[in-house]
C-alpha cells in the first residue's frame, strides 16, 4: 500500500528500491515560502545501517508488513541458531554470524520474537533485560567500598559485564540487552 510521506510515522516499515527500511523518525523541514522537505531517519532492516533521506512533500512509499512470531531458542549448531515455533513446531534455522550480539543475552529455551518480512528473517527482538546467572567473578575484598565500586563478571552466556562489589558468583542478575549493562538482581 502507497502512502505519502506525510503519513509515514516513526515505527512504520516501509520498502524502496528493493530495500527495506524502518522510519525512525519524519520531520518537515521548512525553508521560508517554499513547502519544504520531510527529514526522514530511517534504519535498514537487512544491514542495521541508519541514513536520513529528503523527500519532496508529493513522495510516496510503499508500506511494508513486518510479521513477528514468538519462538524458542533451541541451540546453537556452530553456524546456525536453531527457534521453534511454539504452536505450530516449525524450525527455522538464523546464521549465528547475523546475531552476534544477541547471542550474548541467549539461552536454550528462552522465548524471543523473531521478525520476518514475505518469508525472509529479519532477526531476533530480544526482552529489554533478561535475567542471567554469574559464572566467574573475584570476590569482594573487604574493606573495598569505595562508592560505585564495580568489577567483572562473566555470565553463563560467556559475556563479561561490570558489576557491584557485593555481587558474587551463582547470583541471578538482570542485563540490559540494548546496552549489555548490569540492571539489578533478577
Amino acid at each position: 500500500m502507497a502512502i505519502n510521506i506525510k503519513e509515514l510515522k516513526p515505527g512504520n516499515a516501509y520498502t524502496e528500491n528493493n530495500d527495506l527500511f524502518l522510519c525512525v523518525s519524519n520531520e518537515q523541514n521548512k525553508q521560508g515560502r517554499l513547502s519544504g522537505k520531510y527529514m526522514v531517519k530511517r534504519k535498514n532492516m537487512r544491514t542495521g545501517a541508519i541514513t536520513e533521506i529528503s523527500y519532496n512533500p508529493t513522495g510516496k512509499v510503499e508500506l511494508a508488513m513486518i510479521e513477528k512470531r514468538k519462538m524458542q531458542y533451541l541451540y546453537d549448531s556452530g553456524d546456525m541458531l536453531v527457534f521453534m515455533d511454539n504452536e505450530t513446531y516449525d524450525q527455522i534455522e538464523i546464521p549465528s554470524e547475523r546475531l552476534k550480539w544477541e547471542l550474548n543475552f541467549l539461552k536454550a529455551s528462552d522465548e524471543v520474537e523473531i521478525t520476518s518480512h514475505e518469508g525472509e528473517v529479519l532477526g531476533v527482538s530480544l526482552p529489554i533485560n533478561v535475567p542471567l546467572t554469574i559464572t566467574e567473578t573475584e570476590p569482594a575484598v573487604k574493606g573495598d567500598t569505595a562508592t560505585g565500586a564495580t568489577k567483572n563478571a562473566v555470565l553463563e552466556t560467556g559475556f563479561q559485564i561490570r558489576v557491584p562489589l557485593f555481587i558474587s558468583e551463582g547470583e541471578v542478575v538482570m542485563v540490559n540487552t540494548q546496552d549489555g549493562k548490569y540492571q539489578g538482581r533478577a
